[in-house]
């Protein structure tokens, strides 16, 4: 298969940041505060991808779709953040990624990032982690009245930057990133690594799944398939 797209659009946790080991550690000094026991960081990990909110009722549950007590989110919410903007800039890039990044930037594709990490948070860690000057557009999770998986963030970035869905690729490494990709009518790639609530990612939902980020020139480039089933 050969993509004849124009924009590379990326997701931020799991796909670029390897951000899990900061998440739980502020989700655990959360639920320390609140006198609830720690979470390891796998089950952490598998909550990440749907928003802060999501992932802070998921902590307080310990379930995918749990709802906790209104009182109880409400104080959880500031330990959260505050606990979380205290160590997220130790969030480093996943391997490959830089290489990556600048190897389809140099070809000359307009890139952005697409994330639902508010953009408190996200603007800081793609500056921290130097990728910041690869994107001519960074979408955050609070950014529009919706987020991923709801194609809205997708749209708006092709739209802003003036190309067609039919022209845009998502690098993503979630269900969610697959659902809004597909909504919006854009390609979508995957990797492998990320989080994915700790499940596999079906390939059969995908144009195309690569090892690491390094590989996404040669796909571009080259009728290589690299999806697999």
């Amino acid at each position: 298969m050969r993509f004849q797209v124009r924009l590379l659009m990326f997701d931020l946790d799991g796909t670029l940041l390897d951000t899990a080991p900061q998440i739980a550690e502020a989700a655990n000094q959360m639920l320390a505060a609140l006198g609830k026991p720690a979470l390891p960081v796998s089950q952490i990990s598998h909550y990440i991808g749907e928003g802060v909110h999501t992932l802070i009722k998921r902590c307080l549950t310990g379930q995918p779709q749990g709802e906790p007590d209104p009182a109880l989110f409400a104080r959880a919410e500031p330990l959260y953040q505050a606990a979380y903007a205290a160590n997220a800039s130790h969030s480093r890039p996943f391997a490959g990624v830089v290489a990556g990044l600048e190897a389809v930037h140099a070809l000359g594709y307009t890139l952005a990032c697409v994330t639902n990490k508010p953009e408190k948070f996200t603007l800081p860690l793609l500056e921290q982690a130097g990728l910041a000057h690869f994107f001519s557009m960074v979408v955050s999770g609070d950014s529009l009245p919706k987020k991923k998986p709801d194609p809205l963030p997708l749209q708006h970035v092709c739209q802003q930057l003036g190309v067609m869905p039919t022209e845009a690729l998502l690098v993503g490494d979630s269900e969610t990133d697959i659902q809004a990709a597909h909504s919006a009518g854009c390609f979508v790639v995957t990797v492998p690594y990320g989080y994915n609530q700790g499940r596999e990612i079906d390939l059969r939902t995908v144009d195309a799944s690569i090892p690491q980020l390094t590989a996404l020139r040669d796909l571009l480039e080259h009728p290589r398939v690299y999806k697999q089933g």
